[in-house]
C-alpha cells in the first residue's frame, strides 16, 4: 500500500504519533534515508535534525499515541509554499525599495521595503486556518 503513495508526487515520511488533542495529532517525524540523496535536502528543513514535529489535521479519532503513521505530502504543495514564503515577500519588498528610493533617502527606502514585511506576515498570521486547509497532509498507519 505504501509503495502506491511513494510516487513521483509526494513525499513519505514515517514518524510516531506524539500528541492527540481533538482532531489535531502531533507526529514525530524520523530521519529518512532517504534524505541523504534527495536534491531538496537543503530547502526542506525534515532532513535538517534527528526528528521533527508536525500538526496533521484529522477528523477521524483511529490513531492513538505512539502509533507508526506514514505522513504523505504532495510535492504540488511546496511550490505553493515558496511562492507564499519566499517569492511573493521577496517581490514586494524588493518592489517597495525600487519604488521608494526614487523619492526617499535610502536608508528610508530600506527600512520602508523592510516595514512592508510586517503587514504581509501579519495577513499571513490572520490567514492560518485557510493555508492550513489549502497545505492539507495526510496520515496513514503503516
Amino acid at each position: 500500500m505504501l509503495s502506491e503513495i511513494a510516487n513521483k508526487n509526494t513525499f513519505v515520511h514515517y514518524g510516531i504519533i506524539s500528541k492527540i488533542v481533538g482532531d489535531s495529532i502531533t507526529v514525530n517525524l524520523e530521519q529518512n534515508i532517504h534524505c541523504e540523496s534527495c536534491r531538496a535536502k537543503g530547502t526542506c528543513g525534515i532532513s535538517d535534525s534527528e526528528t521533527k514535529e508536525i500538526e496533521v489535521t484529522n477528523p477521524s479519532n483511529a490513531f492513538k499515541t505512539n502509533e507508526r503513521v506514514c505522513v504523505v505530502l504532495k510535492k504540488a504543495l511546496g511550490l505553493k509554499a515558496i511562492l507564499w514564503a519566499y517569492l511573493i515577500p521577496f517581490t514586494l519588498m524588493f518592489a517597495t525599495l525600487i519604488i521608494t528610493s526614487s523619492f526617499l533617502k535610502e536608508w528610508v527606502a530600506g527600512i520602508l521595503s523592510l516595514l512592508v514585511l510586517l503587514p504581509y506576515y501579519l495577513i499571513l498570521y490572520f490567514f492560518k486556518n485557510t493555508f492550513k486547509s489549502i497545505f492539507k497532509i495526510s496520515i496513514l498507519k503503516t
